[in-house]
């Protein structure tokens, strides 16, 4: 059974196409795309000419159809039909960023070591492809961590401080799966901050390093620099729940 069949089992109807034949329906719309026989903005054609189309019945369709659409493959428009979407990486990954939301505290751990593998990634991409111009931005948005006056303008500072280093590394399929695993922990870096009056006092030292790193062009000095932050935030995790435990 796909991921797609799987995601929507739980929110479609009780009248539904039979799972093997959902499936399958799934399967030849994604092989259309896959080969170019629909693209990004095209529309479907009629239900009943690609039901023929495809060998399928209808019901099938149907049901593929709202499964796709579910995790942003395609795009019901009322009274216009159905659409391919962009397929940009942030849509596609709306559905991972739902299923973060549901892990429990020992998946968070995991999520972490996941941004800890990617972060740095993007933080020496940025170094690399970054303007002087988004050198600035980026001064600007470390400057907001310092002067925040409380705990949820800190946290907006520090999520588009990371967030802004992401979409200047120049890898949109990276930016994406950064933001969805980052949505996740904060959560946890928001707890962090509000119990650690000593952290929230060094938030903007801890990220200082990152950014001259950056501002120097040297990836891989951002690259390490990005790595002790995550691992320090991680490490930071790892204990509180083992002292809840």
């Amino acid at each position: 059974m796909t991921a797609a069949t799987s995601f929507a089992k739980g929110t479609l109807g009780a009248k539904r196409a039979p799972a093997r034949l959902t499936d399958l329906a799934i399967e030849r719309i994604k092989d259309m795309i896959v080969a170019g026989k629909l693209v990004a903005g095209q529309r479907l054609p009629r239900e009943q000419d690609l039901a023929h189309e495809l060998g399928l019945s209808r019901n099938s369709l149907r049901e593929a159809v709202r499964a796709l659409t579910l995790i942003n493959v395609l795009e019901a428009r009322q009274g216009d039909g159905t659409y391919v979407t962009s397929l940009e990486p942030r849509l596609l990954l709306d559905a991972v960023a739902f299923a973060t939301h549901l892990m429990r505290d020992h998946q968070l751990l995991e999520v972490w070591e996941v941004r800890r593998l990617l972060e740095p990634s993007a933080a020496a991409l940025a170094a690399a492809r970054m303007t002087d111009g988004q050198h600035i931005e980026l001064r600007e948005r470390l400057d907001r961590l310092r002067s925040a006056s409380d705990l949820g303008e800190l946290m907006r500072a520090d999520a588009e401080f990371h967030r802004f280093i992401s979409r200047c590394a120049g890898n949109s399929v990276l930016e994406s799966m950064l933001e969805t695993l980052s949505s996740q922990t904060l959560r946890a870096r928001a707890l962090r901050k509000a119990t650690d009056e000593q952290h929230r006092q060094a938030v903007y030292d801890e990220h200082l390093p990152i950014y001259e790193a950056i501002a120097a062009r040297d990836p891989e000095l951002a690259r390490a620099a990005s790595a002790v932050h995550v691992a320090d935030g991680e490490s930071w995790l790892r204990r509180s729940m083992s002292l809840s435990g």
